[in-house]
């Protein structure tokens, strides 16, 4: 197997530290809102190269961190008028249910960074006594970048480079302008804990590294997150954890793409800023799915009514395949009629090239439609199992076909299936009667409501448009 490698920029091959066990930490959501199509995107794409890696044999330990302490909660949870933890065990709640619809595996270790605190003091004290990290005259302590030899290497920026500006805060307290906080003194008000450097809490940075590597070691293999991390996060995780360690912190390092909302950066500002829940109410889980994964997991994707209607149309041409069958397992005659698991392994061994393994099911299900127009009936039931177990391993094509094509959870608040089902009767008696106007006239009124209609020699079926 070969990945992108950020830190290096370009393609390694896959050598777990551990043979056989790949251990990866993913940056998870700071719990202060809904989640977005953005944080989607991030728990698809490490969710399928989760079930591909254990695909392949491997044991994967996969940790994806939860932020619930952080400047954004404190505000928010002012603004709600309720405590820091109501508004996290709230938020939290409601990422596991949206990531539940969205077929989004649990990771095997979700740990808070509240529940870390010690883990973190103590990281900051070896920092100290290192010399990396000093306690500032305001009660903050500092992180001193640029005793870091090799801080930028993620990113290839050179610390001369780097300027004061949005992205580094400029305070008097500090000794370089480029000094990051590691730990927070308290405010009035605010949540805190007891440290040797007064009441406080951590900056954001220093939770990651204590988490990571409480979780999964000093060296870990994969280390994961949203397009908008890699600086300063990822860099200031870097400095901190090697600095304290004396070890390399990650061996290779992986990021998802943006999404883009009609060729845009999503932002609120811009009135293009939608949650998951937002998405949910009126689009079938699998089509938001299929759409995360259509696109190459390091490219940006375009969030778009277009996108979302053609990420249906094809989740529909395998559903439409399935249809009917019942599948059975039998791999020797799927092995007879094609290779479509070796092909599949081919190309998600690259990078994980998620088009590439879609353009594979397409050909495996123009094979199922071919045994199905044939009456190989064998063949086609054998054809749908492979189908569903190789769409199974991106998370996709478990629904019942029938229920996915007719709408499923996302119908509602259109026409109700058994009010179609009785106009379906109704047209069929009409026809009996050569009354075709009428015929004409209901297939019309459904069509205007988003129903299709197909004639066979079975009967009428129906599906959303």
């Amino acid at each position: 197997m070969h990945l992108y490698n950020t830190l290096t920029r370009q393609k390694e091959v896959l050598k777990p530290i551990q043979p056989g066990t790949v251990k990866m930490y993913v940056c998870g959501v700071t719990v202060y809102d809904l989640c977005h199509i953005g944080h989607a995107r991030v728990m698809v794409v490490f969710d399928m190269i989760t079930r591909y890696l254990r695909e392949r044999g491997y044991d994967v330990v996969y940790v994806r961190n939860i932020t619930d302490i952080d400047d954004k909660i404190i505000r928010r949870a002012e603004e709600n008028g309720e405590s820091m933890v109501q508004l996290t065990e709230r938020m939290i709640a409601a990422m596991h249910e949206d990531e539940a619809r969205l077929g989004v595996l649990r990771p095997d270790i979700e740990p808070r960074a509240t529940a870390h605190i010690e883990d973190i003091i103590a990281l900051v004290q070896k920092l100290e006594k290192k010399g990396y990290a000093y306690a500032a005259d305001n009660g903050d302590v500092y992180y001193r970048v640029r005793k870091f030899e090799n801080y930028g290497q993620l990113t290839n920026r050179k610390l001369d480079e780097l300027q004061a500006g949005a992205r580094v805060d400029v305070e008097d307290a500090k000794e370089d302008p480029l000094d990051f906080v590691l730990w927070k003194a308290a405010k009035p008000g605010e949540p805190s804990w007891t440290s040797p450097w007064g009441d406080g809490r951590p900056g954001w940075h220093i939770e990651c590294s204590a988490m990571s590597t409480c979780c999964l070691g000093n060296t870990f293999d994969i280390h994961g997150g949203g397009p908008d991390l890699p600086f300063p996060h990822h860099e200031n995780e870097i400095a901190q954890s090697e600095a304290a360690t004396g070890q390399k912190y990650v061996n290779a390092w992986m990021y998802a793409g943006a999404v883009r909302v009609d060729q845009e950066k999503m932002s609120k500002s811009l009135g293009n800023f939608f949650t998951i829940r937002d998405v949910l109410e009126t689009h079938d889980p699998e089509v938001i799915r299929y759409l995360l994964l259509g696109s190459h997991y390091r490219s940006s994707i375009n969030y778009a009514e277009s996108a979302l209607h053609d990420a249906r149309k094809s989740l529909e041409r395998f559903y439409t395949a399935l249809q009917g069958v019942t599948p059975v397992e039998d791999a020797a005659a799927v092995q007879q009629a094609g290779h479509w698991r070796e092909d599949f392994h081919r190309v998600m061994d690259d990078d994980f090239n998620t088009p590439e393994a879609l353009a594979v099911l397409f050909d495996l299900t123009r094979a199922l439609n071919r045994a199905r127009e044939a009456g190989d009936q064998p063949l086609a039931a054998a054809l749908a199992f492979e189908l569903k177990a190789l769409g199974d391993i991106l998370g996709l094509l478990q629904q019942d076909a029938e229920h996915f094509l007719k709408g499923g959870d996302t119908a509602k608040g259109s026409i109700n299936p058994d009010v179609i089902e009785t106009l379906i009767e109704k047209r069929l008696l009409a026809k009996q009667e050569r009354n075709f106007a009428e015929a004409d006239r209901i297939r019309q009124e459904l069509e205007a409501q988003g129903i299709l209609l197909k004639d066979t020699k079975d009967g009428t079926s129906w599906t959303r448009a």
